[in-house]
């Protein structure tokens, strides 16, 4: 089979290479994907860049952990029935080589999500990380019908599926945003206010839109940047749920501060969700899918011997949506 992989870590034009590769076999419990559509995120690249340096411990790696396509083979155990079905992965390179940067990739069959017919297989491919993630950290602690959500970075590929939750379950949702582009697509996916990033300012247009309601819930995009601005405008027991802190890997927190607020930090990595959580998100997905309710983005699309320039694109951060390579 076609596959890209790397053997060492480094800049994507330097490490990334493109060639065949045996094709893989499904084993027992496992379904075998012929992959239309391989989804690209920051965790791809910044794995290939280094973050995890054990990695390559199990040899060459196949990236990207989300993708799309037909299975076309199953292993014992799995209904025959299967085969043909329109898929989408979820965790493919996860605490493993072989992802969907590649013609087939084998999996646990649970891994494998049904597709419906109507949805794009370049759809599919930004079903796991970006909407997932976005599920769990809206609803981590519970129904949000009638709550003030704030999304901050809601341009983002997981922010902006973290608005469209909220607004489909019935919140008041505000996003922030660094421009007027990406203001207009937090407005896009249903924002019903978007101000700056968080700030003295922007949390003064917050509490007039709001009347002086503080926010209920926080769906963090940079913890470390962000955290003291939104504790201004966060109510007593409230709760954040954050998925990342590029701008401050390590920040420190004012424990005092945060405890006489009794609030509720969630730290939400799609990769370790409860499996009740991944359920969750699946149904919900599924749903949605199918109703072509959920607004997805695509951002640029590569080859597969492009793949190098998928990774410089996500790398350069200011596209809107997923980087997908197809096949």
């Amino acid at each position: 089979m076609k596959a890209a992989w790397y053997e060492a870590f480094g800049p994507a034009k330097e490490v990334l290479k493109v060639g065949e590769r045996d094709t893989p076999s499904p084993g027992s419990g496992e379904v075998k994907i012929r992959i239309k559509t391989s989804g690209v995120n920051p965790s791809d690249t910044k794995k290939r860049a280094g973050s995890n340096p054990v990695l390559l411990d199990g040899g060459p790696v196949i990236p990207h952990s989300d993708g799309a396509g037909i299975i076309e083979e199953v292993g014992s155990g799995v209904p025959a029935e299967r085969i043909g079905e329109r898929v989408w992965t979820y965790n493919a390179q996860y605490g493993r080589q072989e992802g969907t940067a590649a013609e087939y990739v084998c999996l646990p069959s649970e891994q494998a999500v049904f597709l419906p017919d109507n949805a794009t297989f370049e759809a599919g491919a930004m079903m796991a990380i970006p909407a997932m993630t976005a599920h769990r950290a809206v609803f981590i602690d519970g129904d949000v019908e009638g709550k003030l959500i704030l999304v901050t970075g809601g341009a983002g590929r997981v922010g902006y599926y973290a608005i469209q939750w909220a607004k489909m379950a019935g919140a008041t949702v505000i996003a922030t945003a660094s421009s007027s582009a990406s203001s207009d697509q937090c407005k896009n996916a249903g924002a019903d206010l978007v101000v700056g990033h968080p700030s003295e300012s922007s949390n003064a247009e917050i509490m007039k839109f709001t009347n002086g309601r503080k926010i209920d819930r926080v769906v963090e995009g940079d913890f470390g940047a962000n955290l003291l601005s939104i504790l201004d405008i966060l109510k007593t027991s409230g709760s954040i749920a954050t998925y990342s802190s590029m701008t401050d890997m390590n920040p420190s927190i004012p424990f005092v501060r945060m405890m006489f607020m009794d609030l509720t930090l969630h730290l939400v990595l799609v990769y370790a969700m409860p499996e009740q959580a991944k359920k969750d998100a699946i149904d919900a997905i599924t749903k949605c899918l199918a109703s072509g309710q959920l607004n997805n983005r695509v951002a640029a699309s590569y080859t597969l011997e492009e793949i190098a320039k998928a990774h410089e694109t996500i790398e350069a951060g200011n596209v809107f949506g997923t980087v997908v390579v197809t096949f």
